[in-house]
Order: C-alpha cells, then sequence, then structure tokens
C-alpha cells in the first residue's frame, strides 16, 4: 500500500506551518482537506496559507473555485483522488491537512457517495420547511427517525440535517447506519493519521488571536468585496465562520462588535467540535502540544522520525 499522511487538529492549533516543515523533510506536498481554502478570493477568513508561507512546497485544492461553485465532500473526495494519485507519479508523499474530519474519512476509507437517484422532490420539500419552519423543526424529524445522525449532526448543518433525512425516505435505512457500514472500510492506504492538539486554554487564546489578526488584515474589506461580486448568505461558502458574521454586520443585523464576539464563540464552539469527531475516529496518533513542553520542533521531529521509520523514506 502506498504511503499517506493526514496532519489534523482543530482550528488554530497551527497545522499548516507544521505541516510545511514535515513536507520538506519526507519530500511530501500538500493537499488542504478544508471546506473554505478551495475558493479564490476568501484569503483572510479561511487563514489560507499564502505563496510566501508554502516555502515551494506544492499545495493542492486550495484557490481552484469560485465561490458560488459547488463544493461538498464528494467534490473533494474526487479532487483529492486525483492529487493523491499524481504526487505519487512524482515518487513524493502526499499529506492531507486540514481540519475537516469528514472530508479525511471519505478519502481515507474511499467512502461511497453514489446519489440515490435523481428525484429532488424530497430535498425540495424539507428545504422549503427550513424556510418556513426553521432549522429546529427539520433537526426534530432527524431526532425521531435517526437519533444517533441527530446527535452527529449540528442542526445549523442544514444541508447534512437534510441528506440524512433525505436518505432515510430514499432508502428506509438510517443514514448513522450507512456511514457505520462505510467506516468499517479498510484504507486503501498505507496512513500515519495524526491530530495536534494544545491545552483547551492556549486554543482559545490563539483562536481569539487569529480573529484579532483577520480583522486587521482586512477581513471586513474582504467580505465586502464578495459581496460586491454578487456573494449572498444563499452560497455555501458565505456559510462559513468569519463570512456569515461580517455579512450580518454589513447587512446591518448587528454591530460589528457584535460580529468579533460570535465569530469568537462559534469558532471555539466549533473547534470543541472538531476535537469530539476525531477522538471517534480510528487509528489515530495523538499529538498533545504539552506533551513535547510546547515545543513544535521537538514534536515535528518525533513526527518525521515514525514517518521514516513508517515508510522506510
Amino acid at each position: 500500500m502506498e504511503p499517506l499522511i493526514v496532519l489534523t487538529g482543530p482550528t488554530a492549533v497551527g497545522k499548516s506551518a507544521l505541516s510545511i516543515e514535515l513536507a520538506k523533510a519526507v519530500n511530501g506536498e500538500i493537499i488542504s482537506a478544508d471546506s473554505m481554502q478551495v475558493y479564490r478570493h476568501m484569503n483572510i477568513g479561511s487563514a489560507k496559507v499564502t505563496e510566501g508561507e508554502m516555502e515551494g512546497i506544492p499545495h493542492h485544492l486550495i484557490d481552484v473555485l469560485e465561490p458560488w461553485e459547488e463544493f461538498n465532500v464528494a467534490v473533494f473526495q474526487k479532487m483529492a483522488k486525483k492529487a493523491v494519485k499524481e504526487i505519487y507519479e512524482r515518487g513524493r508523499i502526499p499529506i492531507i491537512v486540514g481540519g475537516t474530519g469528514f472530508y479525511i474519512q471519505a478519502l481515507l476509507y474511499d467512502i461511497d457517495f453514489t446519489d440515490n437517484g435523481e428525484d429532488k422532490s424530497i430535498r425540495q420539500e424539507l428545504e422549503l420547511m427550513v424556510e418556513t419552519e426553521g432549522p429546529e423543526k427539520l433537526h426534530e424529524i432527524l431526532k425521531e427517525i435517526d437519533p444517533v445522525a441527530a446527535e452527529e449532526i449540528h442542526e445549523n448543518n442544514v444541508k447534512r440535517v437534510i441528506r440524512a433525512i433525505e436518505y432515510y425516505r430514499q432508502t428506509g435505512e438510517r443514514i448513522s447506519e450507512h456511514n457505520k457500514r462505510e467506516k468499517q472500510r479498510k484504507s486503501p492506504y498505507n496512513v500515519l493519521y495524526y491530530v495536534v492538539n494544545t491545552d483547551r486554554d492556549i486554543l482559545y487564546e490563539r483562536i481569539d488571536r487569529r480573529v484579532d489578526q483577520m480583522l486587521e488584515n482586512g477581513l471586513v474589506e474582504e467580505v465586502r468585496s464578495l459581496k460586491a461580486m454578487g456573494c449572498t448568505r444563499d452560497l455555501v461558502s458565505m456559510q462559513g465562520l468569519g463570512y456569515k458574521e461580517i455579512l450580518g454586520y454589513l447587512e446591518g443585523e448587528m454591530s460589528l462588535e457584535e460580529a468579533v464576539y460570535v465569530l469568537k464563540r462559534d469558532t471555539r464552539h466549533f473547534a470543541k467540535r472538531q476535537i469530539t469527531w476525531f477522538k471517534r475516529e480510528r487509528e489515530v496518533r495523538w499529538l498533545n502540544l504539552p506533551d513535547y513542553n510546547n515545543d513544535r520542533e521537538a514534536l515535528l521531529q518525533a513526527v518525521v522520525e515514525e514517518v521514516k521509520t513508517t515508510f522506510g523514506r
């Protein structure tokens, strides 16, 4: 089996810088597993790695779509598999970097996303229900038919709630059972799956600092220019953290101070959910920074040693 490295963890933990040093040390190329960095014009709010920061390491799935183009787990899987194949052809190691756990899982275990027919009537009915009765009502329906999925999918993640209900109505099977079966798949890769983490207080401080930095770097101007391009809150891209809050400010729904407060709070909640997700994953190697006296260089060396021992290169 071909080697593949995953380097993930909660938002703002410092994955990008670590991954670039790792790629340099092990002859790797980076594939972004991030649902926002894929979009052009969305640089500040997505904390996108800059060309200078890349230090010549090839990065894939960054800046490849316009904000109004469709991007979901199935699209990610297809694009990532193509990138992995090309990296192997160059004799290098693919390093999957990003915090979207579902995307990583989809690539690692080659999860099947075959669509169940062309009937879109159920989806349209559920979308209408969200507009008229709100996401809470939809989440209640999911709780009744599939409590396990309801526990795993946040009610604000309307797209996934709709997909879960739609799947049940189309197949008669709970999506949680389908996902459990898919998760039993064996990976076609020889995988080292790392999750970088740190103390909660330190992580939350890093999140707050990152949001302040985004504002200094021009986040409001970035969202204003996306709005001028015709990007509205209906787009999946504009539902991303940093974009929906600042859009709310620009549309007069809240003050900038309130928008920043909500952004910091929701980013902390998001980081907590990410950690919960990774705790459920199989064969994960946790890299807790405090175990390395918060010395990133020492942590990196430990990973490089294990990569070389495991893959023999």
